[in-house]
């Protein structure tokens, strides 16, 4: 789709793809008030603006529109409706061994326990081993950084998926 494309959609289906791109409700309102765009550089500086302006419980929401790291069922079923931008994102644990799916499913409940919310990584470009390595250090960390880092993994993900939805 075309960013004119994009700026002639009406506002529910704005919306819905915004949505696609990025699971918080008020990050798509915020967006989508910002309609039309006359450059792509613009639509993807106000979409970190609005990211960086969202609260910590609209963060928390978009996180709820992933899948976690390894979970191939939920990727096929639950996402369905966002599976032609976020397809390739866990493309690195397609090739993984069955011991290191088996830890990132282990670790990813010891990081939900601990948190309260999925491990979540910009997986694009990354094999399993490297998310596990970095969902093992992430861990460590405590609730104040941890969210933040995890704001910022969400906002690299949502450009990802803006230019996909652009491309």
């Amino acid at each position: 789709m075309s960013l004119v494309e994009l700026n002639n959609l009406s506002e529910p289906a704005l919306k819905e793809e915004l949505a696609k791109c990025c699971g918080s409700k008020n990050w798509v309102n915020k967006i989508a008030a910002s309609f039309p765009f006359t450059n792509v550089d613009e639509l993807f500086a106000k979409a970190e603006q609005a990211w960086y302006e969202c609260s910590e419980q609209d963060w928390l929401e978009a996180f709820t529109h992933h899948p976690k790291i390894g979970d191939a069922n939920s990727l096929k079923e639950k996402f369905a409706s966002t599976s032609h931008l976020a397809s390739t994102e866990q493309a690195g644990v397609n090739s993984a061994s069955d011991t290191i799916i088996s830890e990132l499913a282990e670790y990813n409940k010891k990081y939900e326990e601990k948190f309260g919310y999925i491990f979540i990584v910009c997986a694009t470009g990354k094999s399993a081993g490297d998310m596990l390595h970095l969902l093992k250090q992430r861990y460590k960390n405590d609730p104040a950084t941890e969210i933040k880092i995890a704001m910022k993994e969400q906002n690299y993900i949502t450009k990802i998926r803006l230019k996909k939805l652009l491309a």
